[in-house]
C-alpha cells in the first residue's frame, strides 16, 4: 500500500478557494488511479472527483462539477484538488485514495481504494 499525505486545507469564507494537495510519502513513484473523498460530521465518506493515471480522464460528484478540478503532475508525482466558489456544505475532512497499481478504471466507490491518507480540514464559513 502507498502511504498518502494531504494539506493545504484550511478555513475560508464562502465563495473562496482553496488547493488540496496529496503526495505519497517516501517519495514513492504513484500511477495509481487517484480520488479525493469527504466526510462531513455525522456523514459517510462521499466521492468527490477521480483522475486516471495519465490525467487524461476524470470524474467528478454532481455536488461539486463545475466548481471543483482534480489534476496530477506525475513527474512531482502529486494529486491535486482545486476547490473554487467554496459553499459551507462543503466542509468537511477531504481525504486522498489510491486504487490499487494496475487498476486503470476511475472508481466512484470508496471500497475500490485501498491506500488513504489521514485527511486534511476544509470549513468554509457562511
Amino acid at each position: 500500500q502507498v502511504q498518502l499525505i494531504e494539506s493545504g486545507g484550511g478555513l475560508v469564507q464562502a465563495g473562496a478557494s482553496l488547493r488540496l494537495l496529496c503526495a505519497p510519502s517516501g517519495g514513492t513513484s504513484m500511477t495509481n488511479v487517484m480520488g479525493w473523498f469527504r466526510q462531513a460530521p455525522g456523514k459517510g465518506r462521499e466521492f468527490v472527483a477521480a483522475i486516471n493515471w495519465d490525467g487524461g480522464a476524470t470524474v467528478y460528484s454532481d455536488s461539486v462539477k463545475g466548481r471543483f478540478t482534480i489534476s496530477r503532475d506525475n513527474a512531482e508525482n502529486t494529486v491535486s484538488l482545486q476547490m473554487n466558489s467554496l459553499k459551507p456544505e462543503d466542509t468537511a475532512v477531504y481525504y486522498c485514495a489510491a486504487r490499487p497499481a494496475r487498476v486503470t478504471v476511475i472508481s466512484r466507490d470508496r471500497t475500490g481504494y485501498r491506500s488513504w491518507g489521514q485527511g486534511t480540514q476544509v470549513t468554509v464559513s457562511s
